[in-house]
């Protein structure tokens, strides 16, 4: 028999087209290299998971400095404070300009992974448009230069849907399935990265778990001429489940033990609100935030500010007020709240009945309506939340620069929005795709039930959003 040759994905990648990788990657680099230069992202987060990660490695607690004395924290989880950790230990304290440089390093790999599940199942051709797309892509470029999760949490997520295609062995002409097992596995750890990264990873441990079903149920209905063949595949698929299903919550053991031990409370993620235990939670105010939020403009007018800052009743948009009733009802606990900038439980509860009421008199509203236009709004807003523009930008009150970039981004956006849409109508076939399209729905129904619309959650989903545009690349000739 002829020995049979494997051939690299990377060298399945570029193949005759190493002068476009390269030209390509320079541009990917050049950006986001310009990126860091000049608007370098350190914000309050930042800091705050700087702060975790030099307790951890300084004294050995996983912690925040209150009042200058450390205490034990779980309001984040240990993923973004142990990656700064590491770079701190070798770069130095506090040297955010290292972390956002190796972050670009995690953002151009994200390109390659795009790019090659765009070859598996299209062809070169559409690899080349992808890695494109992902290469000169503003908000990936913007996001890698911000001290933030999101860069990592992208890298994880294409990472994971790049090994379901390997591991399914889409695009492959000779398939190896003897690092099958392995491969599903390292899938698994993937996702189990993302998740120590941000909770909502757990969304694409979900979505990966729906596919597998559903080819499991495919192959179950479907009657092969070898019986055989049915069992292994089967088999495979059930194998594939669990590996990844143990790689994924493997990585959250150690610090559900931790917080159990340290704080005795079983958390394997993070609180909701990410708070700790003396933190109090304000679940009338989010409640009633939910009732008329639409849009990021007042998560960062309001619901940023409570508490600590002044709100201001007069930015509140008319569907928060079914009556005048409850305007002034609204007025006077925005009057109440802004004399100290405390929510007290007493508040919350006067918030929270205002919110019952609001929910009864239209609960479509509620469940329905507001989270689709939440959902609309994250996915379409021009993502200039890390430029000093303004918010309010279709008011064209801003500067004309900021203003034309704000449009311009929107722009952009849009016609990354659009071009996924039109590759999903062109990629009829669902095997492969069906990941994406769950990966998608899934994530946009839970981004819908936020109180917060913040652009960036959708970020996450383009991966996905970049290898479906590509499908128009793809000749099928």
């Amino acid at each position: 028999m002829p020995q049979t040759r494997y051939h690299s994905p990377v060298r399945e990648l570029i193949g005759k087209r190493a002068r476009f990788f390269a030209w390509a990657s320079l541009a990917a680099l050049g950006l986001r290299l310009l990126l860091v230069a000049r608007f370098p992202g350190v914000v309050d987060d930042s800091r705050f998971y700087a702060n975790i990660a030099e307790n951890w490695l300084q004294h050995g607690i996983y912690g925040i400095t209150n009042s200058g004395v450390i205490v034990p924290t779980l309001s984040r989880l240990p993923g973004y404070p142990a990656f700064l950790a590491v770079i701190f230990a070798l770069f130095g304290i506090d040297n955010f300009r290292a972390v956002l440089l190796v972050q670009v390093m995690f953002d151009l790999a994200t390109c390659f992974l795009i790019a090659d599940m765009a070859r598996r199942l299209f062809n070169g051709r559409a690899a080349q448009a992808a890695f494109l797309l992902a290469a000169l892509c503003p908000f990936l470029a913007n996001y890698a230069a911000t001290a933030l999760t999101e860069t990592l949490e992208i890298f994880f997520i294409a990472l994971a849907l790049h090994l379901v295609f390997v591991g399914l062995g889409v695009g492959e002409t000779e398939p190896h399935p003897a690092r099958r097992p392995t491969i599903w596995l390292a899938c698994g750890f993937s996702v189990g990265a993302a998740i120590l990264l941000r909770p909502d990873g757990g969304i694409l441990l979900a979505a990966i778990g729906g596919y597998l079903l559903w080819l499991l149920l495919r192959c179950l209905r479907t009657e092969p001429a070898r019986s055989t063949d049915r069992r292994l595949t089967t088999r495979t698929i059930l194998m594939a489940g669990v590996l990844v299903a143990i790689g994924a919550t493997a990585p959250l053991i150690p610090w559900t033990l931790r917080n159990f031990h340290t704080l005795h409370r079983f958390e394997p993620l993070a609180p909701r609100y990410a708070t700790d235990s003396d933190d109090v939670v304000m679940n009338g105010f989010n409640r009633w935030v939910k009732t008329w939020i639409a849009d990021y403009v007042s998560v960062q007018e309001i619901y940023w500010n409570v508490p600590g800052a002044d709100i201001d009743v007069t930015r509140l948009p008319r569907r928060a007020f079914d009556s005048e009733q409850q305007q002034a009802q609204t007025a006077q606990l925005f009057a109440d709240y802004n004399r100290d900038h405390d929510m007290t439980t007493v508040l919350d509860a006067r918030f929270a009945s205002l919110a019952a009421e609001c929910v009864h008199a239209a609960p479509l509203r509620y469940y329905v309506w507001l989270p689709a236009v939440r959902i609309a709004d994250m996915w379409l807003r021009p993502r200039t939340e890390l430029f000093p523009s303004d918010p309010r930008w279709w008011e064209f009150n801003d500067d004309g620069r900021w203003l034309a970039v704000s449009l311009g981004f929107g722009l952009i956006n849009l016609a990354y929005v659009a071009l996924a849409g039109a590759g999903l109508v062109r990629s009829r076939e669902f095997f492969g795709i069906g990941l994406f399209i769950l990966f998608l729905v899934l994530r946009s129904v839970f981004l819908g039930s936020l109180e917060n619309p913040e652009p960036r959650y959708t970020l996450e989903c383009y991966p996905a959003v970049i290898v479906l545009a590509s499908a128009l690349f793809h000749s099928r000739a």
